[in-house]
């Protein structure tokens, strides 16, 4: 049962399960309500999320020292004691449950999920392709 990466707002894949989003804000101009239904995500989990001010220079990286620097303090984030414990409960979750994690971004390479990803691998965590 392994985890998803997912681009939020994206339809569902079958047996998907529970799609965490793992975004600074909620979507724009869509109800509360409607987050799950419209594919965007059934819990919010702002914690795995770039602070803000790492979110803007992951949105500026123009180059590949700018996206590296970004990578570099996003990890340093997720080392933090309380992020590194939700990304252990996430890696044993993956053994039992099925479930996606995700963002908005268009392209996941240069996005903070493509280093979620990898953290949660490093964790030991199943993922999908």
């Amino acid at each position: 049962m392994p985890i998803r990466i997912v681009r939020l707002g994206s339809p569902r894949a079958p047996d998907e399960g529970t799609r965490i989003g793992t975004v600074r804000r909620p979507p724009r101009g869509v109800p509360k309500a409607e987050f799950a239904s419209r594919d965007f995500y059934d819990v919010w989990y702002p914690e795995l999320a770039p602070s803000v001010q790492t979110m803007k220079l992951g949105q500026d990286a123009d180059t590949p020292a700018a996206w590296a620097a970004f990578t570099k303090k996003y990890r340093a984030e997720m080392a933090e004691p309380a992020a590194s414990r939700t990304l252990d409960v996430l890696a044993a979750l993956s053994a039992h449950a099925n479930f996606a994690v995700g963002c908005y971004c268009e392209d996941e390479a240069r996005c903070h999920r493509s280093v979620l990803r990898a953290l949660l691998a490093d964790k030991g965590a199943k993922m999908a392709e």
